[in-house]
């Protein structure tokens, strides 16, 4: 009797790849797992195990900048979740210090997936590579590519370059098929593009955009600049993941995982709602602009929401709503979730 169908997620300790394979191992697929440091595979698989059943989860080393070890990891695999990337902090000197990897490591699992014969890539890309470097424009449709200019910072460019890179290996590949135009058998990419991803923590050692509900919770910033981010739940960014993997309709197809669009200020407030009774009072001063460019003089994070300041950014969501049938959380509970999960692993 066969088993389950086996899958890869690459980056299996990030953030969103956990609840990829959390969302994987309940839908009953069998689920191996790329660790760049395999120690850290007891502890993911503990946190893990708090959501989900766990037998069906194994684990296999690659690293983004080496060749090695990718074929193995995809061997036997019918399907392959790239999710791995690098995403800072903070803003790198060099912005080929998350460029190279991002570029090179979608090129070797979309390699190591091609010669393993898996018959679909999901991909998880970003709106940074949609909306950055536009000039003011609000509204942005998967039809949008980022413009690749310094200002727009190094993750939007490594976002951007990667994706496209991973496009350009699909238009390559050999047509195995017949010229019918129908299915030709050929390896198939989906890429799945979530704006700014909050939600609740499989394991306490996080993610960069969770760092935004961190530092308010705890009082690491005097208050909000006029700066507003659009929002998306990590679970519904893993649904939509899973769901693109076998939907005929999302083959060769961008969707935009994108909810609403919130200012910091409005964060602040809902989050000093809902945990300053307890203990955790937030900020809910808005900063002035010319505080805030006085500060990214200095500090190069701050230095790169400027440019935004008091500009708002729709990402328009019909596409992933249509074809997947897309379903998302209601963003206030997404919020409160967040931060419970804070709590509850001690990151704050």
């Amino acid at each position: 009797m066969a088993g389950p169908v086996q899958v890869a997620v690459t980056g299996a300790s990030g953030y969103i790849a956990l609840h990829v394979i959390a969302e994987l191992l309940d839908a009953g697929y069998a689920v191996r797992g790329t660790l760049r440091d395999m120690s850290r595979g007891e502890a993911i698989r503990a946190a893990l195990s708090r959501q989900t059943e766990t037998s069906n989860l194994s684990f296999t080393q690659c690293d983004l900048m080496s060749d090695d070890g990718w074929d193995a990891a995809f061997a036997g695999c019918e399907y392959v979740h790239h999710v791995a990337s690098p995403v800072p902090i903070v803003e790198p000197k060099d912005h080929d210090d998350l460029i190279i990897p991002a570029r090179d490591g979608a090129l070797r699992a979309l390699g190591a997936a091609s010669r393993a014969g898996v018959k679909r890539v999901v991909m998880t890309s970003s709106v940074a590579a949609i909306g950055y470097g536009h000039n003011g424009k609000e509204d942005f449709t998967e039809a949008d590519w980022s413009n690749v200019v310094p200002e727009i910072g190094a993750y939007a460019a490594s976002k951007t370059i990667a994706e496209r890179a991973a496009w350009d290996f699909i238009r390559d590949l050999p047509d195995t098929g017949m010229d019918s135009g129908t299915d030709t058998g050929a390896m198939e990419l989906v890429t799945s593009n979530p704006s700014f991803v909050i939600g609740p923590l499989i394991d306490p050692d996080g993610s960069a955009s969770i760092e935004l509900v961190r530092k308010l919770l705890a009082r690491e910033v005097p208050g909000s600049p006029k700066f507003g981010v659009s929002l998306v739940d990590v679970r519904d960014v893993a649904t939509a993941h899973v769901t693109a993997m076998t939907a005929p309709q999302a083959a060769g197809n961008r969707y935009i995982c994108s909810t609403e669009f919130r200012w910091m200020a409005q964060l602040a407030e809902q989050l000093n709602n809902d945990f300053g009774p307890r203990g955790y009072p937030v900020s809910t001063r808005v900063l002035p602009n010319f505080v805030v460019r006085l500060v990214g003089l200095f500090d190069a994070a701050v230095g790169r929401i400027v440019p935004d300041l008091g500009q708002r950014k729709n990402y328009i969501n019909h596409a992933i709503r249509k074809d997947l049938n897309w379903q998302t959380r209601e963003m206030d509970l997404t919020v409160r979730e967040t931060g419970e999960s804070l709590l509850a692993l001690k990151v704050v």
